[in-house]
């Protein structure tokens, strides 16, 4: 992952104005990264806007957007902040957008709440604005939200989890994101009540940023503290195998169940190699086609996108649980990012 949204406002929104310099706007004719299509094409305009431009995630997202404006002969314009938590930058990036005419702009917040009053103004000059992956703070500030569902995403490993651990005491270790992070909390929330536990019965808890040199550090300090760790709950893959790190080195790899959420194909290789028992996939290339697609929509017949769409979640396993739907990592890594 590491796609960090707080709830609350970002203490880094001063210096991020620094950083407004460094986001990129591109305009790509029918989708593509590289040429330019005139204003006076016709062509409906799309933008969207994301944290970065380098997480394998946004990428991913980026090629979703590309290849939907391509099939709907839409114009693409992109703008990506230096830095996560660039919210002066997605602010700027928005008015860019609006002043340069597009239909519908389609934004992963940075900043839950300080990006709404942008997104308001867009709105009310008649912009469709569809939030990606991260809802926003309300999440009606925006028209739709396409997104995995994380509280789910999280479910599903604590089910699975659960049923592999085959009636053994759980002596459980969250390696989570961060304090007040939405996706960390959904995640973290859904995989307790997928295992049927509450934070009380974790041994030790730790924050990692999602961060895989975090992630170990992390694992190392909670087994110091609970040498008897049997089972690891991990916000993202890169935390996963930072605690597969710090497990292997005291030997402990082979008898520690970890499960993650994300779907990456770096984490859904390491399901397929043993070192993760299972993560919960979701699809940024989905999200973002759909997104396109649905301001194209709205050019044509005025009809805008509404509510919560769920763009899915799928465990990838190749140790199935009885009870537990899965799918092996042959599928995960044909669907995976990054």
């Amino acid at each position: 992952m590491s796609r960090t949204t707080r709830l609350s406002p970002s203490l880094l929104r001063a210096a991020a104005v620094t950083g407004v310099a460094a986001l990129a706007l591109t305009a790509c004719g029918s989708g593509s990264g590289s040429s330019s299509t005139s204003a006076g094409s016709g062509k409906v305009k799309v933008g969207l806007i994301t944290k970065t431009d380098t997480n394998p995630f946004f990428v991913k997202m980026k090629e979703g957007a590309e290849k939907a404006a391509k099939e709907d002969g839409a114009q693409l314009m992109t703008a990506a902040g230096k830095f996560d938590g660039d919210n002066a930058g997605q602010v700027t990036a928005i008015e860019n957008m609006v002043a340069a005419g597009v239909k519908g702009i389609l934004i992963t917040p940075s900043d839950s709440k300080a990006i709404v009053p942008a997104v308001q103004k867009a709105r009310a000059k008649g912009v469709l604005v569809i939030a990606l992956d991260t809802p926003t703070e309300p999440q009606s500030a925006v028209d739709a939200l396409f997104a995995t569902n994380n509280f789910n995403a999280g479910t599903l490993i604590g089910q699975y989890a659960k049923a592999a651990m085959k009636g053994k005491t759980a002596k459980i270790a969250t390696l989570d994101l961060a304090p007040g992070v939405s996706v960390g909390v959904l995640r973290h929330n859904g995989f307790l009540k997928g295992f049927g536990a509450t934070d009380k019965d974790v041994v030790c808890a730790q924050d990692t940023g999602g961060d895989q040199a975090k992630g170990q550090t992390a694992m190392e300090n909670c087994l110091q503290k609970s040498p008897g760790i049997n089972l690891v709950y991990t916000i993202n893959e890169p935390a996963a195998l930072g605690a597969y790190t710090a497990l292997k080195a005291k030997g402990r790899e082979k008898d520690v169940l970890i499960v993650s959420v994300d779907g990456g194909c770096t984490g859904t290789q390491a399901v397929k190699d043993g070192k993760i028992a299972a993560t919960s996939q979701q699809y940024p290339l989905k999200m973002a086609s759909e997104g396109v697609k649905a301001v194209v929509s709205y050019a044509k017949n005025g009809k805008k996108a509404s509510g919560y769409t769920d763009t899915g979640v799928n465990l990838i396993t190749d140790k199935a649980q009885t009870g537990v739907t899965s799918k092996d990592t042959g599928f995960g890594l044909q669907n995976c990012w990054g």
